[in-house]
């Protein structure tokens, strides 16, 4: 691998119509011939070697680690997410320049990378060495964070539910009586958002800042997974901490631990809620049904659609990768 880092053909502007079919990816079998291809298609632009990569994370992008050189690339695997690609890009870009604690973008490429059908981004791999990150190490990150002035142009402003809208839109294989039923959801909790009044100000967010995104590495905790980054209400950055408790069992001291340390206890706050069932439907979203995404994810999407349906907060549901 040249020790420029740098990729081999000429960008082009085609961007994929259709998902990339991922049946077996993190279902109980191998990831499908599908997402190797994209990835090998990816690593030949950069004169990267795919061998033996290692899929380690497959929920709104295919992430993979490579074997052979110390890079991680996150395949887009749905039109919808090709902008939320290029805001991972602007965020990165804008976190290195203000030495906010998270991963860095692979240099040398032009990014986010498109070569023939694929669009993907690359990141320096950051090796998983420190102790285990809890709510503490989280909370001390987002007060960094969240102290920097909010930039121009970089971030859109928070609106939360609108990557849902567009997951709706790319998801045939929602049944109508599911996608009127989340659509009102939406609805519902868009308005009951406008009418929050948030008791700390306006600041870059993370979006999406649970400890499945903060890696411990050698020189401390830093983020991931800047596709949700945006301006808007700290209480935000807050709330899937609290959820992921509830939702998924994680250990109660995770959540005491980041809102002693942050300084605010967000499930206290009145308008908890309303985020706190802003942050269900995209966790549903995550688990929603798809061309041979198997019969486990297809089992947790009902799992997850019942608990919505009858309005039970406390039901706890299983983590998808």
């Amino acid at each position: 691998m040249p020790a420029s880092w740098r990729c081999t053909f000429a960008a082009c502007a085609y961007v994929r119509a259709d998902p990339i079919p991922t049946r077996g990816a993190r279902t109980g079998g191998p990831a499908d011939a599908p997402l190797r291809a994209a990835l090998a298609e990816v690593c030949r632009a950069c004169d990267l070697d795919p061998a033996g990569a290692q899929l380690i994370r497959h929920v709104n992008n295919a992430v993979f680690r490579l074997d052979r050189d110390p890079v991680v690339v996150r395949l887009v695997t749905l039109p919808s997410y090709v902008p939320r690609s290029e805001l991972a890009v602007r965020a990165a870009t804008w976190f290195a320049e203000h030495d906010v604690p998270a991963i860095r973008l692979l240099p040398g490429v032009v990014q986010p990378l498109r070569v023939g059908d694929q669009v993907a981004t690359l990141w320096q791999e950051v090796l998983e060495v420190g102790p285990t990150p809890g709510g503490g190490e989280l909370a001390g990150i987002l007060r960094t964070l969240h102290a920097l002035p909010a930039p121009d142009g970089v971030f859109p402003g928070w609106e939360p539910l609108v990557d849902l809208d567009n997951r709706l839109a790319d998801t045939p294989a929602l049944s109508q009586a599911d996608r009127s039923f989340l659509q009102c959801r939406c609805d519902e909790l868009a308005a009951a958002a406008s009418k929050l009044v948030f008791a700390l100000p306006r600041a870059v967010l993370h979006g999406d800042a649970h400890l499945g995104n903060v890696i411990s590495g050698p020189d401390g905790p830093v983020l991931c997974d800047f596709d949700s980054c945006c301006v808007g209400p700290p209480e935000w950055d807050l709330t899937p901490m609290a959820v992921s408790a509830v939702r998924f069992g994680r250990p109660a001291v995770h959540q005491r631990d980041l809102a002693a340390r942050y300084g605010l206890d967000v499930t206290a706050w009145e308008g908890f809620d309303v985020l706190r069932g802003i942050r269900d439907l995209k966790i549903v979203a995550g688990a929603f049904p798809g061309r041979d995404r198997g019969p486990a994810v297809a089992a947790e999407f009902e799992r997850r659609m019942a608990s919505l349906r009858s309005g039970r907060t406390g039901d706890r549901w299983s983590l998808l990768r």
